[in-house]
């Protein structure tokens, strides 16, 4: 008699985390392969975290911490805020997680219940649909296009029938990198606050940005969920921690799902990331050479026919539409990773409907990377 198996796991795969085995596995064989899918720093963690992790190592037991996170740390993202938007945030409020996955999790069984409706535009992180999939949460894509900057807008969510019980915002967006301006991110929380919509915000990839500002939904939306991560700015992917700005409303609920699927984030993770704000010439020299990465596939991919691009304002990657060269984005991207060992993501993951079209390129690795990433591109289109 056969098992009991559930659902909930039965979602689709990440297809970047695919191609990042397929990469290592070609690597094993000998291939030398440019990483360009994956979206974490080259970098490691700043000089003063691994100094102060060192030390806790020593000098610590390294026990749990409170469900919502060590109190220094919690004061110190509430810092944080205040010395970068000007905006006033309550330690309490802040829960610190597992990584900004951890926080889209305990977010999303905080504030919906099986059988809700949350809205994300697409193209967008894949995470965030396949998440809401194994919680019986209905996600709804909203087509966004380039005139939007593959953003969600109140003009779209007028498009969705029936009821709208949240939505996901990301500025800067993956894959897209694009972002909304103040004014108009302002908008779309107040569209969201007139109807009854729960505002979700991730902004992991806040203070990585070219020319244009980043706003914070904890400035201008009381009770929007604010996510955020050590993992992209702050260069501790593998840290695995993030943290969480909660509408009052939502504290205890978030604390009593963190202890009870938890306990708590990585102590040790938690005690070295308060040593992390006090690194900014640090965290600003990677900034600067993502931005000159950025330049390097700006001015170089064109000549392998990757000619138009979601525009690129903040986060590491370009969204590249390759429909002049494929119509199978995953097919594409298996190809140039076994033809010229250049590894990328394909814009299915991020679009089921029109990512067939696009690929994501990765520009958070050296810059030594992105030139020889394009130059193997070119040679292998002509």
């Amino acid at each position: 008699m056969a098992l009991k198996r559930g659902t909930r796991g039965q979602i689709p795969s990440f297809l970047v985390m695919d191609v990042l085995r397929e990469a290592n596995r070609l690597a094993g064989t000998g291939a030398d392969i440019l990483h360009l899918e994956v979206g974490q720093p080259s970098t490691g963690a700043p000089e003063g975290v691994v100094a102060e992790a060192t030390r806790l190592l020593r000098a610590s037991p390294l026990g749990y911490t409170d469900a919502l996170g060590l109190p220094r740390l919690r004061e110190r993202i509430a810092d944080h805020y205040a010395a970068t938007y000007g905006t006033t945030v309550d330690p309490a409020q802040i829960a610190v997680t597992v990584g900004a996955s951890g926080a889209f999790l305990l977010g999303f069984l905080a504030a919906f219940d099986a059988g809700d409706r949350v809205a994300l535009a697409a193209p967008g992180y894949p995470a965030y649909r396949h998440i809401l999939t194994a919680l019986d949460i209905e996600a709804i894509e909203l087509e966004a296009t380039e005139e939007d900057r593959f953003q969600p807008t109140p003009a779209l969510l007028d498009k969705v029938e029936g009821r709208i019980d949240g939505l996901i915002v990301a500025s800067p967006s993956n894959p897209t990198g694009t972002m909304m301006a103040p004014a108009e991110f302002a908008d779309l929380a107040a569209y969201c606050m007139r109807r009854g919509i729960r505002l979700v915000s991730d902004e992991i990839y806040h203070g990585i940005s070219y020319g244009r500002t980043a706003a914070t939904a904890a400035s201008i939306a009381p009770d929007a969920l604010v996510i955020n991560s050590f993992s992209k700015y702050f260069s501790m992917t593998g840290w695995r921690l993030g943290w969480m700005i909660v509408p009052p409303d939502l504290v205890r609920a978030v604390e009593c799902l963190a202890q009870n699927m938890v306990i708590s984030a990585p102590t040790l993770s938690q005690g070295a990331a308060i040593a992390a704000f006090d690194c900014h010439d640090e965290l600003q020299a990677n900034v600067r050479r993502y931005a000159a990465n950025r330049e390097v596939l700006l001015n170089e991919l064109p000549k392998a026919g990757f000619t138009h691009f979601a525009p690129p304002d903040g986060a590491f990657y370009l969204y590249a539409d390759v429909g002049n060269l494929t119509n199978d984005s995953e097919q594409f991207c298996r190809r140039m990773l076994v033809e010229t060992g250049v590894a990328a993501a394909p814009g299915k993951d991020f679009d089921g409907g029109r990512g067939n079209r696009f690929v994501r390129f990765s520009f958070a690795g050296s810059t030594e990377t992105m030139v020889a990433a394009a130059q193997r591109l070119a040679a292998w289109r002509h």
